[in-house]
């Protein structure tokens, strides 16, 4: 059973609908302040995207209260890493249904996200996302990352992308010289650590607690030598 205050039923047989105020509440135990609009937004993405999930199987996630743990606060833990002031330029690597670069890109607004995936469906949820949200910093290519010829990023993340040596090698070209990669993993994952070419550097492994997601979470943040 969800926690209470997650659902609000809206009838018989629907999935449910989050609330503004949880979704406040779980950024918040994440260090992650979000204003009244910010929460609004993120609501209407949850909505769009369980609309669009019926059709096109986006995620295999269908509960609006697991959507909001699996999905937006686990994107969201993401943001600390993200808290320089000067605006970035940050490619979230094989995006998907828009996780974590469409959280982070409302929570975050002064920075600008490009979002890459290879399958087109899941580009198109994407780009109807950003045109309903208004979110005028994302970008939203449907290419492979190895085709992809861009100027620089200062960060690439990636949430679901293979082992750290594919995610560096698919992406290494798309770096600026002082950039970083962060991979969001379950387990700190320890064999691919070791596996890491040598002239890249890890950074910082850091340990993450989503709320009420009882499941392990790590950031590795790397970088070239």
């Amino acid at each position: 059973m969800a926690p209470a205050g997650i659902l609000k039923r809206e009838s018989p047989g629907a999935h449910g609908a989050l609330e503004e105020q949880a979704i406040e509440a779980g950024a918040r135990e994440l260090g992650v302040e979000l204003s009244g609009a910010q929460a609004g937004q993120l609501e209407r993405f949850v909505r769009l995207l369980l609309r669009w999930n019926r059709t096109h199987n986006l995620t295999a996630i269908t509960r609006a209260d697991e959507v909001l743990t699996h999905h937006l606060l686990d994107s969201l833990s993401v943001a600390p890493e993200l808290s320089a002031q000067a605006p970035l330029r940050i490619l979230d690597a094989g995006a998907g249904a828009g996780f974590p670069g469409i959280p982070l890109a409302i929570a975050l607004p002064r920075h600008h996200f490009t979002l890459i995936d290879a399958v087109a469906k899941k580009c198109a949820f994407m780009t109807q996302a950003r045109l309903e949200l208004g979110l005028d910093n994302v970008d939203v290519l449907n290419r492979r990352l190895e085709q992809l010829r861009a100027q620089p990023f200062d960060v690439i993340v990636s949430r679901a992308l293979g082992p750290l040596p594919d995610f560096l090698r698919l992406t290494r070209h798309l770096l600026a010289p002082q950039g970083r990669w962060i991979a969001m993993k379950g387990r700190l994952p320890e064999d691919e650590l070791r596996e890491l070419p040598a002239d890249v550097t890890v950074v910082r492994t850091v340990t993450l607690r989503v709320p009420r997601l009882e499941e392990a979470r790590h950031l590795v943040v790397l970088q070239p030598r």
